[in-house]
């Protein structure tokens, strides 16, 4: 399977890349751009045939490596 998992900053936690991408966007003359966020998004394959399994999987990863779970939110997505 193919995991993808979006990782983002939860609300309320100040995003310094993200205001800076405000700012830069602002330089370069695009108006009306306003309370940008940034995040992260990690590819990988999984060598598990079972959804069930497979989402389980992920997300002890993202628990305990792919995420900060105190200051970030993550989704998953699993194909084939």
């Amino acid at each position: 399977m193919k995991a993808r998992v979006h990782v983002t900053l939860k609300p309320g936690v100040l995003d310094p890349q993200g205001k800076a991408i405000e700012n830069a966007l602002s330089s370069l003359g695009f108006a009306g751009v306003d309370e940008v966020r940034q995040g992260k998004l990690i590819e990988f394959s999984l060598d598990e045939n079972d959804p069930d399994k497979a989402r389980q999987a992920v997300e002890a990863m993202c628990e305990q490596l792919l995420a900060n779970t105190v200051i970030e939110n993550y989704a998953i997505e699993l194909s084939n």
